[in-house]
């Protein structure tokens, strides 16, 4: 391991930490420093235990809309109770090995979650970006915007804070096409060091961090807010902050591992080490911890390899809050704002949408669907929903069912094929009905061609065969045993014989054999009354030889030969 490489890497993820931390707190509603204490448990705590090696965690601003909605509605006192029980409950999740369920989410759900978080984050950060108040809800601050650009156009102190926002995001964009080794130092760090210098100048009066003091700003939460757990309300925080703090450092990690060649992350680990982070923010009375995907990347580029790097991260905020908070007062509120527009930004990610579009618009319903709800309602909503919509797309596509009605002579034909489940139940329904319409003497369903058949559909066909044939109509039925199906990737030799079943139906007395039917035939390998060329009896396995494809039916099965023995490939 090289010392100094972690050493520096640390330093870097710090500059770039400090201001995140405050400007998260900022934005949550809540003191500067409780930013800061997260910081430092997301260094110490996390970063020391082996989840992921270089994954950084701490306050995030993904979760600062959801806080400051808490903080509202609950008081800044609660929410250490609330973080508290979601870093136990995050534990439990990481014994019981459930760290890997939260990768089972639609790539549509995570991106239009992130899209969900960074909109309203963005247009909530103009506000103080112009030392101004932001309204309330994601709606009412996109609402307030051409106000707000015309209170800060009259305003000259309000337009000094605008431009050091405006300037911090510019320099947040194009940092890191400077030339030089200039370009390494954080580009939150130069424009903290800009926002200092203009707040000094004489005649600006810009409002600035009020940081108070770090060990002063630690709340234990009591007994009175350990009562707060009999409301419904604060147990569904409870959930809520659980659900999206795993959520989304799980997702940090899996793109983290994408990021560098060293160790993989351990899923159930890293949620433990988080759930841990987050029960010790919660006894503090801190916010809640996440993954960062600004600070890991910042750790990645820096060359760290260990644990190391992150876990000093956290010293040096610890130190620098506890000797140097006087500095901290100094930096403007409006360039942390500027800071946390373009994490804004990059988290709703508008590029991701026309790509998206490209590559699947059925995914793209998903995301975009994901993105409104949460600016709508709030983040669980729009997750919950998205989750919902990920799973109806994936129920209608493997839900291919290709129905098909044709008829020939004295014969009303339907075929089906594909996966038939009670989604398609309707189209089914239809097809059925209109065999029975047609007014045929015959009715023929052949499901040869299903790879899946339901409760809901079998009982549907079962139901319909027994009542045409209660009604004097012969309905043959060639349905296939799932079951013994042959296995695709198989060889030849290894494939089981394909078995079919029928709906068993009174044996005719009328006489008919192949002469008589013709290509329409009739025949079976089950035992056939004595004396009669009648079809078959109830141990027949199938019947039905008409090989011929019908209209605008592709071949999708392999003919039987006549004895109903050979599955030709």
């Amino acid at each position: 391991m090289d010392f100094g490489t972690e050493i520096t890497a640390s330093l870097v993820v710090f500059l770039v930490a400090l201001p995140l931390c405050i400007g998260v707190a900022v934005a949550s509603g809540v003191p500067a420093e409780l930013g800061i204490i997260s910081g430092v448990i997301g260094g110490l705590v996390v970063g020391a235990v082996r989840g992921s090696t270089l994954q950084v965690s701490g306050p995030a601003a993904g979760l600062a809309a959801l806080v400051a909605e808490t903080v509202m509605e609950f008081g800044v006192a609660m929410l250490g109770v609330i973080v508290l029980f979601s870093g136990i409950l995050q534990i439990v999740l990481g014994l019981v090995k459930l760290g890997r369920m939260f990768q089972a989410i639609s790539i549509a759900v995570v991106q239009g979650m992130l899209a969900g978080i960074g909109l309203p984050l963005m247009f909530s950060q103009l506000y103080p970006m112009s030392d101004s108040k932001a309204p309330g809800t994601p709606l009412d601050n996109m609402a307030g915007v051409p106000g707000l650009i015309a209170d800060t156009v009259t305003n000259p102190q309000a337009l000094i804070a605008a431009g050091l926002g405006i300037v911090t995001i510019v320099l947040s964009f194009v940092w890191k096409q400077v030339p030089g080794p200039v370009k390494k130092i954080p580009a939150a760090l130069v424009a903290v060091g800009i926002g200092i210098a203009v707040a000094s100048l004489p005649g600006v009066e810009v409002k600035t961090l009020q940081v108070g003091n770090l060990l002063a700003s630690v709340d234990v939460p009591g007994p009175e807010q350990l009562s707060g757990l009999a409301s419904a309300g604060v147990i569904t925080a409870i959930l809520t902050f659980t659900v999206i703090a795993s959520a989304e450092s799980l997702f940090t990690a899996a793109a983290v591992d994408r990021m560098h060649d060293g160790p993989r992350t351990r899923y159930n680990t890293e949620l433990i080490a988080q759930g841990a982070g987050n029960t010790v923010a919660g006894v503090l009375g801190a916010l809640p911890i996440t993954a960062v995907v600004a600070r890991t990347s910042a750790n990645v580029q820096a060359g760290a390899k260990t644990r190391l790097s992150r876990t000093l991260h956290g010293l040096w905020l610890l130190a620098f809050a506890l000797l140097l908070p006087q500095v901290l007062a100094l930096i403007p509120i409006s360039v942390l704002a500027g800071v946390l527009v373009h994490s804004g930004w990059k988290l709703f990610a508008p590029e991701q949408f026309p790509k998206m579009w490209r590559q699947d618009r059925g995914e793209f319903a998903v995301m975009t669907l994901t993105t409104l709800v949460i600016t709508a309602t709030a983040l669980l909503e729009g997750v919950l929903f998205g989750l919902a919509a990920g799973v109806v797309l994936a129920a209608l596509r493997m839900s291919q069912t290709v129905i098909r009605q044709h008829i020939e002579d004295d014969t009303a034909k339907v075929v089906m094929a594909g996966n038939a489940t009670f989604l398609r139940l309707p189209k089914l329904i239809d097809a059925l009905e209109g065999a029975a319409a047609s007014g045929k003497p015959r009715i023929r369903l052949d499901l040869l061609g299903v790879t899946h058949l339901d409760h809901a559909c079998r009982s549907q066909i079962e139901e319909f065969v027994a009542q045409q044939r209660g009604a004097g109509l012969r309905v043959e039925l060639l349905m296939p045993d799932l079951t013994k199906l042959p296995a695709a990737a198989e060889p030849r030799a290894a494939r089981e014989e394909p078995a079919f079943t029928e709906v068993p139906e009174p044996v005719s007395t009328e006489v008919w054999d192949y002469a008589t039917v013709g290509t329409a035939a009739v025949g079976g390998t089950g035992p056939m009354p004595a004396g009669t060329g009648a079809g078959p009896g109830p141990d027949a396995e199938w019947f039905y030889l008409d090989t011929r494809p019908m209209p605008g039916v592709p071949e999708s099965r392999p003919p039987l030969s006549r004895r109903g023995r050979d599955w030709a490939d």
